[in-house]
Order: C-alpha cells, then structure tokens, then sequence
C-alpha cells in the first residue's frame, strides 16, 4: 500500500474516533452527565482522572508486547474494538437503567468509564508505532490536523443533534443516544483503521528482552536522556494544568449557565480545536513540535487566569457570562488540539524506530500518575473552591513553559539496547 494510501486511512479513522470521541468529551458530555447524577465535585473530577490515568497506565505492559514481539496491529484492535464496544454497553446502561436509583445509575456509570478508559489505554502505544512507520516525519503534524479538522467538522454535526436530543429527550435516554453514536463512530474508525494493515519494520528487533530488563533499559534512558527527561517533567506539570479541566463546566454551572445548553459549549470547544488545525498541522512541520510544544504550553496559562479574573472581579455582567464561557471554551479546544498534536509528534521524534513502543510505553507510564490530579483537584474544590483549582493549574502552566523552555531545538535520539 502506497504512502498516500495509509495517509488517507489513518486521517479518516482519526477523523470518524475523534468525532466519536467529542460525543464522551470528558470535560463537558461525562462531566455534565454525572454532575446531574451525583452533584459532586469529586466525582466530576474523577471522571477526567480515571480517563487520562486509564490511558496511560496499561501503556508500560503494551509497549514490552508490542516491542517484544515485534508486531502492533493485533494490540491496536484489541483496544480499538474494546472501547468502542464498552461505549455501546455505556449507552445500553443509560436507556435500560433510565428508571434506576441515581446513585446505582451513577455506580454503573463510572465502572463503565473506568474499564472504556483502560482499554483506550491499549490503543495509544500501537497507534504511534503504526502511524509512525506509515508516514514520513515531514507530514505528521499536517496529518494529525487532518485527522483533527476533518473529525472537528464531523464533531459538529454530532453537537448538532447531542443538542437536540438533550433538549427533546429526557435525562438520562438523551445521554444514552448520544454515547450510542460515539460507539457507532469508534467502530466505524477501528474498521477502518485495521483494514490497513501493519506496515513493515525498517528493522526487526534483534533481540526479546524479559519484562525486568525492559524496567531496567526504561530507567537507563530516563536517567541519560536529557530531552525525554524534561519532556516527562513537562508533561507531569500539564497533568497539572488538566486537573482544572472538568470544572470549566461546574464553574459555569455556578455562574448561571443552563447545563440543558451543555452542546453549546462543547461547540465551541470543538470550533476552536477545528478553526486552530491548520495553524498547528504548519507550525509543527515547518517550525518543529518542540516549538509548537512551547507555544501551546504558554497559551494555557490563559484560561484557568480568565477564570480567576472572572470570580474576583465583577468585569463581566452576568447576562454576558454565556458568552465569556463559549469564548473560555474556544480557547480550551484550540490549545487542547494543539497539544495533541505536539506531544504525539514529538514523541515520534524523539523515538528511535526500533524502540518506539517502548518508548511511548515508557513515557507514558511514567506520566500516568500525573494525571490522577483532576481526582485531587474534585477534594480541593470541595474544601478550597474552585478558585483554588484554577489558580494551581495556572502555576502548572508556567512551570511547564520553563522546563520546555530547557529543550534544545536539535532533537537527538538516543540509541538504547534492546
């Protein structure tokens, strides 16, 4: 199959999981769908938790696999048709168990998300490797804002009719349509992507070493690799910054917005991931992921001080406050995308062709516990406040911003032992 070929099949799976993906959003659709079951702020913040920490934890044991035994697709269909089904479970749960007691309803729900969240966690390891090895370096960054723009203006229709059906169905069948459609949309993206099939390897792994040498080589690299250590440091600090995700929309809801118009801000953040694709795709082909990593991690810096601003000052009216939160959220998708986009590139670069499972296993298991800090930031909310959540998310930005200030623009790859 021609490079053109996987190109193509890689942007359209990416762009039909990343519409599917919209549809569970976890900082708007999942965040809004267990607020309204349980009222809690550290459920809420669990949400976001169990999702990031569950896509990076099983990625360690999958990146020894699939660099052990040499091959990615079989891992990849594993966990691309794993989540897509549990997402149908998901929804089944919702419709059936409309009549349930709201805590039972809302047990249910969070056991689902939690197993869909360690099954997506299978996925990201043998993605990076295949989409790596079926396209050329000078075209991931445009590839991956493809994927992103063209699932934005699918996502768009699939806002279209969430809206719709939170305002015509009753809570909770509205929430059980629309993960429906994300499940429908995930197996559509699996199909697609696995139909490809695995490209060839450049060069086979010489040897299969036993999952304590693999720990021991991970720490080898960690320990003399000065540009995957700052990145590790870096994106332990944007664990930080995501711990305010999921309360945008609790913060919002106290402001006074109706979350029956829940659609209205995943729209915007949807818009903005969409509008700022064709700026990230050139920035990061033309300029390096490096750069593009340094610029997203200024930009968010912003939203969590707008919100500080918002709840220490009377600047803004309360009949504008709708649209100071779409424009809030605007920005949110923007960044967001921008960083998908840097992070996975980057990653790519920084990972020699015979280790990239590992690294990518590597990487992100040692950064999932970072990202159990939204869980940390629902009882900082519940003791603190909000305020209080914002304002540690600024900070992590900054810091952030400085250590990927500390990384060179060459990128050098270090060749491990297997």
């Amino acid at each position: 199959m021609s490079e053109k070929s996987r190109f193509l099949r890689v942007a359209t799976a990416g762009v039909t999981f990343q519409a599917g993906s919209t549809a569970v959003d976890s900082a708007t659709i999942m965040s809004a769908l267990v607020y309204q079951l349980t009222g809690s702020s550290i459920i809420v913040g669990a949400v976001t938790a169990i999702l990031r920490f569950g896509w990076l934890f099983p990625q360690l044991i999958v990146g020894y696999l699939a660099q052990r035994s040499g091959t990615s697709m079989r891992y990849y269909r594993l966990g691309a048709f794993g989540r897509a089904a549990t997402m149908a479970m998901l929804a089944a749960v919702l419709y059936f168990g409309s009549h349930w007691n709201a805590s039972v309803l809302a047990i249910a729900v969070m056991v689902l998300w939690t197993v869909y969240a360690f099954i997506s966690g299978i996925v990201a390891v043998p993605y990076n490797d295949i989409v790596a090895r079926s396209v050329q370096s000078g075209l991931r960054s445009r590839l991956l804002a493809a994927r992103f723009f063209g699932g934005g203006m699918l996502a768009l229709a699939v806002i279209a009719i969430a809206d719709r059906m939170v305002g015509n169905l009753a809570f909770p069948l509205s929430y059980a349509a629309i993960i429906a459609m994300a499940s429908l949309l995930m197996f559509l993206s699996s199909f697609v992507f696995s139909a490809m099939g695995e490209p060839e390897q450049a060069e086979k792994p010489v040897s299969k070493p036993t999952f304590f040498q693999y720990l021991k080589e991970g720490m080898r690299v960690f320990r003399i690799d000065h540009r995957f250590r700052m990145f590790v440091y870096a994106q332990w600090c944007g664990g930080a910054v995501m711990m305010a995700m999921p309360f945008y929309v609790v913060q919002a809801n106290q402001s006074g917005f109706d979350l029956e118009r829940i659609a209205l801000l995943l729209g915007a953040q949807t818009i903005g991931a969409l509008i700022s694709n064709l700026l990230w795709g050139w920035w990061g082909d033309n300029f390096g992921k490096i750069s593009l990593l340094k610029a997203i991690a200024l930009g968010r810096i912003f939203p969590p001080l707008a919100v500080i601003v918002l709840g220490l000052t009377d600047i803004v009216a309360a009949d504008q406050m709708l649209i100071v939160f779409i424009a809030i959220f605007f920005v949110l998708g923007a960044l967001a995308n921008g960083l998908t986009i840097a992070v996975i590139g980057f990653l790519m670069e920084i990972s020699p062709d015979t280790q990239r499972p590992a690294y990518s296993g590597y990487f992100n298991a040692i950064t999932a516990p970072a990202y159990l800090l939204p869980l940390l930031a629902g009882i900082i909310a519940a003791i603190y406040g909000l305020s209080t959540v914002f304002t540690i998310s600024m900070i992590a930005a900054f810091v952030q911003s400085y250590l990927l200030l500390t990384i060179g623009r060459k990128v050098q790859f270090y060749e491990g032992k297997t």
